[in-house]
């Protein structure tokens, strides 16, 4: 009968490929300034919360390698021993429990804007590299598929049912007046979701309709680096808000200003152009508005 050893001495760091991608990733997170930037957000008294700097290691792991699933992502750190690496987890380090990601989005992460601090961290570290200038840009939207069912939606000019009420009917509500949401346009959408209003029903990718968002971004095309990225709902007079809110503030955080902007026709339109050419003001170079169809 084979015996088995009583202890095993197992170095999780000799388990880790050289060549694995998290180790590259890993040389340039920096997330010394993570405590400092939540700790207003924290209670000094109560059991110890869940540390930050795990939660945002796992969601970088997540974008990494596509996991959507924040369940499926704590299985995976569970059990993959690269995973576990990378969030300084060790063997026997537990891993949170998936509502505690929902959590802190809806939560503290939302009311410090947590991860906007983290982008634009991570857009001067580029800048720092040499891989951002300010010279040749380009703006796009997304169109992201919202978590709304096709079959619960209500025809839009009816309007929500007078008692429903959620989390998300209260969002929706908060941002009518807000240019790349309810003030974007003035036609009644076809269908609302009383699931999620704000999203938008489009049949922009020419087949079956849904709902959806719009993810906008800002990218530097020397290097491919996105700069700025806004939501939106998914009509094209939001995208184009979203626009303008995306070079203003590249301009405002990282003095960054395109001497060129690449967009589709949709931007190209004569109130679009005056605002990129004369509205910013004499100090600002003029923006030539390239379409990128030609």
């Amino acid at each position: 009968m084979m015996q088995e050893a009583l202890f095993y001495s197992f170095n999780l760091e000799q388990h880790v490929p050289a060549d694995h991608m998290l180790r590259s990733i890993d040389r340039f997170v920096d997330l010394s300034g993570l405590r400092a930037h939540l700790q207003p957000f924290y209670s000094s008294m109560g059991r110890p919360s869940i540390d930050p700097e795990l939660m945002v290691r796992m969601l970088i792991v997540g974008y990494f390698q596509g996991i959507r699933s924040e369940r499926r992502l704590c299985e995976e750190v569970h059990l993959n021993l690269a995973y576990r690496w990378f969030c300084r987890l060790g063997l026997e380090g537990q891993v949170p429990d998936h509502s505690t990601f929902s959590k802190n989005r809806h939560g503290r992460f939302r009311d410090s804007d947590l991860l906007r601090h983290l982008f634009e961290q991570s857009v001067q570290r580029c800048m720092e590299e040499g891989l951002v200038g300010g010279e040749a840009f380009a703006v796009d939207a997304s169109l992201i598929k919202a978590d709304a069912s096709r079959q619960k939606g209500v025809e839009g000019s009816r309007g929500l049912p007078p008692e429903a009420t959620s989390r998300a009917i209260d969002e929706y509500l908060s941002v009518l007046d807000d240019a790349a949401f309810g003030a974007a346009s003035e036609v009644t959408p076809k269908f609302v979701s009383p699931a999620d209003p704000a999203a938008r029903w489009t049949a922009a990718h020419g087949g079956q309709a849904f709902f959806a968002y719009s993810t906008n971004y800002l990218i530097v095309l020397d290097h491919a680096v996105i700069v700025d990225v806004e939501a939106s709902t998914a009509v094209r007079q939001a995208e184009v808000s979203a626009a303008k809110t995306m070079i203003e503030r590249a301009d405002e955080r990282f003095d960054l200003y395109p001497e060129r902007l690449a967009a589709d026709t949709a931007y190209g339109s004569a109130e679009t152009l005056q605002w990129l050419v004369h509205d910013r003001g004499p100090a600002t170079t003029p923006t030539i508005l390239d379409s990128l169809n030609s």
